[in-house]
Protein backbone atom coordinates (compact mmCIF):
# COMPACT_ATOMS: atom_id res chain seq x y z
CA UNK A 1 0.00 0.00 0.00
CA UNK A 2 1.33 3.48 -0.83
CA UNK A 3 2.10 4.92 2.35
CA UNK A 4 -0.63 7.86 3.49
CA UNK A 5 -3.31 6.46 1.20
CA UNK A 6 -5.26 3.98 3.81
CA UNK A 7 -7.28 1.50 1.73
CA UNK A 8 -10.60 -0.67 3.24
CA UNK A 9 -11.48 -3.45 0.38
CA UNK A 10 -15.04 -2.88 0.12
CA UNK A 11 -17.30 -5.98 0.74
CA UNK A 12 -14.22 -8.03 1.48
CA UNK A 13 -16.68 -10.93 3.68
CA UNK A 14 -19.23 -10.86 0.65
CA UNK A 15 -16.31 -11.03 -1.54
CA UNK A 16 -14.11 -14.25 0.02
CA UNK A 17 -17.58 -15.90 1.02
CA UNK A 18 -18.79 -15.64 -2.78
CA UNK A 19 -15.27 -17.70 -3.48
CA UNK A 20 -14.52 -19.79 -0.95
CA UNK A 21 -10.78 -19.63 -1.43
CA UNK A 22 -8.81 -22.49 -0.08
CA UNK A 23 -5.15 -23.83 -0.67
CA UNK A 24 -4.62 -24.95 -4.45
CA UNK A 25 -7.20 -22.73 -5.90
CA UNK A 26 -5.88 -20.45 -8.46
CA UNK A 27 -7.73 -16.72 -8.54
CA UNK A 28 -7.45 -13.47 -10.76
CA UNK A 29 -7.74 -10.40 -8.72
CA UNK A 30 -8.63 -8.41 -11.95
CA UNK A 31 -8.43 -5.23 -9.77
CA UNK A 32 -5.11 -5.35 -7.78
CA UNK A 33 -5.36 -1.53 -6.38
CA UNK A 34 -4.11 -1.98 -2.68
CA UNK A 35 -4.11 -5.64 -2.29
CA UNK A 36 -7.12 -5.93 -0.10
CA UNK A 37 -9.10 -8.79 -1.77
CA UNK A 38 -5.90 -10.19 -2.69
CA UNK A 39 -4.48 -10.60 1.02
CA UNK A 40 -7.48 -12.34 1.88
CA UNK A 41 -7.28 -14.80 -0.72
CA UNK A 42 -3.67 -15.39 -0.02
CA UNK A 43 -3.93 -15.74 3.52
CA UNK A 44 -6.51 -18.34 2.61
CA UNK A 45 -4.18 -20.47 1.09
CA UNK A 46 -4.81 -19.91 -2.64
CA UNK A 47 -2.36 -18.36 -5.00
CA UNK A 48 -3.20 -15.24 -7.17
CA UNK A 49 -2.28 -14.06 -10.30
CA UNK A 50 -2.91 -10.12 -10.08
CA UNK A 51 -3.31 -7.55 -12.50
CA UNK A 52 -3.20 -3.66 -12.41
CA UNK A 53 -2.79 -1.07 -15.56
CA UNK A 54 -1.21 2.00 -12.83
CA UNK A 55 2.48 1.10 -11.98
CA UNK A 56 2.51 2.63 -8.28
CA UNK A 57 0.20 -0.72 -7.11
CA UNK A 58 2.41 -3.19 -8.82
CA UNK A 59 5.67 -1.28 -7.17
CA UNK A 60 3.38 -1.38 -4.00
CA UNK A 61 2.85 -5.58 -4.48
CA UNK A 62 6.34 -5.79 -4.60
CA UNK A 63 6.58 -6.50 -0.96
CA UNK A 64 3.16 -8.69 -0.63
CA UNK A 65 4.45 -11.00 -2.99
CA UNK A 66 7.62 -11.43 -1.44
CA UNK A 67 5.60 -12.36 1.60
CA UNK A 68 3.88 -15.54 0.35
CA UNK A 69 6.71 -16.48 -1.44
CA UNK A 70 5.62 -17.29 -4.94
CA UNK A 71 1.93 -17.40 -4.31
CA UNK A 72 1.27 -13.82 -5.82
CA UNK A 73 2.35 -12.73 -9.40
CA UNK A 74 1.70 -9.50 -10.33
CA UNK A 75 0.50 -8.29 -14.05
CA UNK A 76 1.39 -4.81 -14.73
CA UNK A 77 -1.37 -4.85 -17.48
CA UNK A 78 -4.78 -4.33 -18.44
CA UNK A 79 -7.20 -7.05 -16.95
CA UNK A 80 -8.83 -6.90 -20.56
CA UNK A 81 -5.91 -8.50 -21.37
CA UNK A 82 -5.80 -11.35 -18.37
CA UNK A 83 -6.28 -14.60 -20.76
CA UNK A 84 -3.70 -13.54 -23.17
CA UNK A 85 -1.40 -12.61 -20.21
CA UNK A 86 -2.03 -16.08 -18.45
CA UNK A 87 -2.01 -18.19 -21.56
CA UNK A 88 2.03 -16.62 -22.42
CA UNK A 89 2.97 -18.33 -18.58
CA UNK A 90 1.02 -21.60 -19.15
CA UNK A 91 -2.56 -20.72 -16.98
CA UNK A 92 -5.44 -21.77 -19.51
CA UNK A 93 -7.72 -22.13 -16.80
CA UNK A 94 -8.47 -20.22 -13.27
CA UNK A 95 -11.22 -21.26 -10.06
CA UNK A 96 -12.06 -17.40 -9.92
CA UNK A 97 -12.00 -13.82 -11.19
CA UNK A 98 -12.65 -11.00 -8.45
CA UNK A 99 -12.69 -7.18 -9.71
CA UNK A 100 -13.23 -4.31 -7.88
CA UNK A 101 -14.16 -1.66 -10.52
CA UNK A 102 -13.67 1.82 -11.10
CA UNK A 103 -10.81 4.32 -9.37
CA UNK A 104 -9.03 2.87 -5.71
CA UNK A 105 -8.66 4.55 -2.73
CA UNK A 106 -5.42 4.91 -2.89
CA UNK A 107 -5.88 7.06 -6.23
CA UNK A 108 -8.33 9.20 -5.45
CA UNK A 109 -6.29 10.09 -1.92
CA UNK A 110 -3.40 11.25 -4.08
CA UNK A 111 -3.54 14.68 -5.22
CA UNK A 112 -0.84 14.49 -7.71
CA UNK A 113 -2.76 11.73 -9.57
CA UNK A 114 -5.94 14.06 -10.32
CA UNK A 115 -8.42 12.03 -9.80
CA UNK A 116 -10.32 14.11 -7.27
CA UNK A 117 -11.17 17.51 -6.93
CA UNK A 118 -10.89 17.15 -2.87
CA UNK A 119 -6.71 17.25 -3.50
CA UNK A 120 -5.77 19.89 -6.10
CA UNK A 121 -4.03 18.92 -8.17
CA UNK A 122 -2.75 18.39 -12.19
CA UNK A 123 -5.67 17.57 -14.66
CA UNK A 124 -4.51 13.93 -15.15
CA UNK A 125 -6.83 10.81 -14.30
CA UNK A 126 -4.85 7.98 -15.99
CA UNK A 127 -4.93 4.82 -14.16
CA UNK A 128 -1.67 3.80 -16.60
CA UNK A 129 -0.08 7.04 -16.29
CA UNK A 130 0.75 7.14 -20.29
CA UNK A 131 -2.20 8.51 -23.08
CA UNK A 132 -4.66 10.89 -23.53
CA UNK A 133 -4.66 12.80 -19.66
CA UNK A 134 -7.92 14.52 -18.82
CA UNK A 135 -6.31 18.17 -19.24
CA UNK A 136 -5.54 16.61 -22.93
CA UNK A 137 -9.15 15.78 -23.51
CA UNK A 138 -10.84 18.70 -22.54
CA UNK A 139 -8.33 21.81 -23.79
CA UNK A 140 -8.64 20.31 -27.04
CA UNK A 141 -11.86 18.07 -27.65
CA UNK A 142 -15.03 20.33 -29.30
CA UNK A 143 -17.64 21.24 -27.27
CA UNK A 144 -19.79 18.52 -28.33
CA UNK A 145 -17.53 15.72 -27.95
CA UNK A 146 -17.14 17.03 -24.41
CA UNK A 147 -21.33 17.40 -23.52
CA UNK A 148 -21.26 13.74 -25.16
CA UNK A 149 -18.87 12.42 -22.54
CA UNK A 150 -20.73 14.11 -19.76
CA UNK A 151 -23.67 12.87 -20.91
CA UNK A 152 -22.89 9.47 -21.15
CA UNK A 153 -20.53 8.99 -18.52
CA UNK A 154 -21.75 11.38 -15.84
CA UNK A 155 -24.97 11.24 -16.68
CA UNK A 156 -24.97 15.09 -16.06
CA UNK A 157 -28.21 16.38 -17.80
CA UNK A 158 -27.05 19.93 -18.11
CA UNK A 159 -23.82 18.60 -19.87
CA UNK A 160 -23.79 21.37 -22.87
CA UNK A 161 -24.02 24.21 -20.32
CA UNK A 162 -21.18 22.63 -18.46
CA UNK A 163 -19.23 22.10 -22.13
CA UNK A 164 -19.61 25.19 -22.85
CA UNK A 165 -17.99 26.42 -19.54
CA UNK A 166 -15.25 24.11 -20.08
CA UNK A 167 -14.31 25.27 -23.32
CA UNK A 168 -14.40 29.04 -22.51
CA UNK A 169 -12.30 28.75 -19.79
CA UNK A 170 -9.41 27.01 -21.56
CA UNK A 171 -7.18 25.74 -20.64
CA UNK A 172 -7.68 24.00 -17.84
CA UNK A 173 -4.51 22.49 -15.73
CA UNK A 174 -5.88 21.24 -12.22
CA UNK A 175 -8.67 19.79 -10.61
CA UNK A 176 -9.50 22.87 -8.63
CA UNK A 177 -9.63 24.54 -11.81
CA UNK A 178 -12.19 22.60 -13.69
CA UNK A 179 -14.10 21.86 -10.21
CA UNK A 180 -14.54 26.19 -10.31
CA UNK A 181 -15.37 26.32 -13.84
CA UNK A 182 -18.26 23.24 -13.27
CA UNK A 183 -19.48 24.83 -10.31
CA UNK A 184 -19.91 28.29 -11.65
CA UNK A 185 -22.09 26.79 -14.07
CA UNK A 186 -24.05 24.96 -12.37
CA UNK A 187 -24.50 26.91 -9.34
CA UNK A 188 -23.16 25.72 -5.97
CA UNK A 189 -24.38 26.31 -2.69
CA UNK A 190 -21.75 25.52 0.59
CA UNK A 191 -24.44 23.50 1.92
CA UNK A 192 -25.42 21.78 -1.01
CA UNK A 193 -25.10 17.91 -0.42
CA UNK A 194 -23.16 16.73 -3.63
CA UNK A 195 -20.99 18.61 -5.20
CA UNK A 196 -22.11 19.56 -8.60
CA UNK A 197 -18.63 18.67 -9.62
CA UNK A 198 -18.92 15.28 -9.25
CA UNK A 199 -20.23 14.12 -11.93
CA UNK A 200 -17.95 15.91 -14.59
CA UNK A 201 -15.13 13.92 -12.71
CA UNK A 202 -16.56 10.96 -13.16
CA UNK A 203 -17.15 10.93 -16.79
CA UNK A 204 -14.05 12.68 -17.53
CA UNK A 205 -12.21 9.51 -15.84
CA UNK A 206 -14.30 7.00 -17.26
CA UNK A 207 -13.67 8.44 -20.83
CA UNK A 208 -10.01 8.89 -20.67
CA UNK A 209 -9.49 5.39 -19.15
CA UNK A 210 -12.32 3.44 -21.09
CA UNK A 211 -13.30 1.77 -18.24
CA UNK A 212 -16.87 0.79 -19.53
CA UNK A 213 -15.03 -0.78 -22.59
CA UNK A 214 -12.14 -2.54 -20.61
CA UNK A 215 -15.24 -4.17 -18.17
CA UNK A 216 -17.33 -5.29 -21.13
CA UNK A 217 -13.70 -6.78 -22.25
CA UNK A 218 -12.73 -8.10 -18.81
CA UNK A 219 -16.27 -9.61 -18.63
CA UNK A 220 -15.47 -12.00 -21.62
CA UNK A 221 -11.85 -12.19 -20.65
CA UNK A 222 -13.46 -14.20 -17.32
CA UNK A 223 -16.23 -15.90 -18.85
CA UNK A 224 -12.91 -17.72 -21.27
CA UNK A 225 -10.53 -18.41 -18.40
CA UNK A 226 -13.16 -19.73 -16.03
CA UNK A 227 -13.30 -23.28 -15.19
CA UNK A 228 -16.33 -25.07 -15.06
CA UNK A 229 -17.35 -24.12 -11.68
CA UNK A 230 -15.13 -21.57 -10.81
CA UNK A 231 -16.87 -18.04 -9.33
CA UNK A 232 -17.07 -14.81 -11.13
CA UNK A 233 -17.10 -11.57 -8.07
CA UNK A 234 -17.63 -7.99 -9.80
CA UNK A 235 -17.90 -5.48 -7.15
CA UNK A 236 -19.25 -1.71 -8.63
CA UNK A 237 -19.96 2.14 -7.92
CA UNK A 238 -21.94 2.86 -9.80
CA UNK A 239 -24.86 2.40 -12.06
CA UNK A 240 -23.15 2.77 -15.30
CA UNK A 241 -21.30 -0.45 -14.26
CA UNK A 242 -23.41 -2.40 -12.73
CA UNK A 243 -25.59 -2.25 -15.97
CA UNK A 244 -22.99 -3.84 -17.89
CA UNK A 245 -22.83 -6.45 -15.07
CA UNK A 246 -26.28 -7.59 -14.58
CA UNK A 247 -26.78 -7.65 -18.13
CA UNK A 248 -23.98 -9.80 -18.90
CA UNK A 249 -24.76 -12.06 -16.15
CA UNK A 250 -28.53 -12.08 -17.49
CA UNK A 251 -27.32 -12.91 -21.18
CA UNK A 252 -25.24 -15.55 -20.19
CA UNK A 253 -27.34 -17.16 -17.68
CA UNK A 254 -30.43 -17.37 -20.67
CA UNK A 255 -32.15 -15.37 -17.33
CA UNK A 256 -35.50 -14.26 -18.87
CA UNK A 257 -35.28 -15.68 -22.39
CA UNK A 258 -37.96 -18.62 -22.70
CA UNK A 259 -38.78 -20.48 -26.19
CA UNK A 260 -42.15 -21.28 -26.61
CA UNK A 261 -44.10 -24.56 -27.43
CA UNK A 262 -45.98 -23.19 -29.47
CA UNK A 263 -43.63 -22.31 -32.13
CA UNK A 264 -41.78 -25.41 -32.73
CA UNK A 265 -39.61 -23.65 -35.71
CA UNK A 266 -37.97 -21.51 -32.76
CA UNK A 267 -34.35 -22.24 -32.40
CA UNK A 268 -32.83 -21.84 -28.47
CA UNK A 269 -29.82 -19.70 -27.46
CA UNK A 270 -26.76 -20.84 -26.79
CA UNK A 271 -26.32 -22.78 -23.31
CA UNK A 272 -25.84 -20.55 -20.26
CA UNK A 273 -22.03 -20.20 -19.84
CA UNK A 274 -23.55 -18.59 -15.87
CA UNK A 275 -25.54 -20.63 -13.48
CA UNK A 276 -26.47 -19.41 -9.54
CA UNK A 277 -26.52 -15.65 -10.16
CA UNK A 278 -27.02 -13.92 -6.88
CA UNK A 279 -29.04 -10.99 -6.41
CA UNK A 280 -27.38 -7.55 -6.07
CA UNK A 281 -25.49 -7.66 -2.69
CA UNK A 282 -25.21 -4.15 -1.10
CA UNK A 283 -23.25 -3.04 2.14
CA UNK A 284 -24.93 -3.13 5.78
CA UNK A 285 -24.75 0.08 7.48
CA UNK A 286 -22.02 -1.17 9.79
CA UNK A 287 -19.82 -1.32 7.06
CA UNK A 288 -21.13 2.15 5.51
CA UNK A 289 -20.29 3.35 8.74
CA UNK A 290 -16.77 2.06 9.19
CA UNK A 291 -15.91 2.85 5.26
CA UNK A 292 -17.90 5.89 3.35
CA UNK A 293 -16.75 4.96 0.33
CA UNK A 294 -18.96 1.31 0.75
CA UNK A 295 -22.00 3.56 -0.18
CA UNK A 296 -22.66 3.33 -3.52
CA UNK A 297 -21.13 -0.19 -3.76
CA UNK A 298 -22.88 -3.64 -5.29
CA UNK A 299 -21.55 -6.86 -5.50
CA UNK A 300 -22.71 -9.44 -7.79
CA UNK A 301 -21.12 -12.86 -8.30
CA UNK A 302 -22.26 -15.95 -10.43
CA UNK A 303 -20.83 -19.83 -11.15
CA UNK A 304 -19.22 -21.09 -14.57
CA UNK A 305 -21.05 -23.73 -16.53
CA UNK A 306 -19.70 -26.26 -18.55
CA UNK A 307 -20.62 -24.47 -21.72
CA UNK A 308 -18.01 -23.24 -24.22
CA UNK A 309 -17.49 -19.23 -23.43
CA UNK A 310 -20.19 -17.32 -25.82
CA UNK A 311 -17.04 -14.61 -25.70
CA UNK A 312 -15.07 -16.93 -28.17
CA UNK A 313 -17.97 -18.34 -30.46
CA UNK A 314 -17.80 -14.99 -32.53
Amino acid sequence: MIQGAPHIPVLLDEVVAAIAPRPGMTIVDATFGAGGYTAALLEAGASVHAFDRDPDAIAAGQAMALRFDGRLVLHPARFSAMREELAAIGVARVDAVVMDIGVSSMQLDQGDRGFAFMHDGPLDMRMSQDGESAADFLNTADEEAIANVLYRYGEERQSRRVARAIVAARPLATTGELARVVRRALGHKPHDKKDPATRTFQAVRIHVNDELGELEAGLAAAEALLSEGGVLAVVSFHSLEDRIVKQFLRDRSGAGRSVSRHLPGEIPGPPPTFAQVSKAIRPSEAEIARNPRARSSTLRHANRTGAAPRSLAA
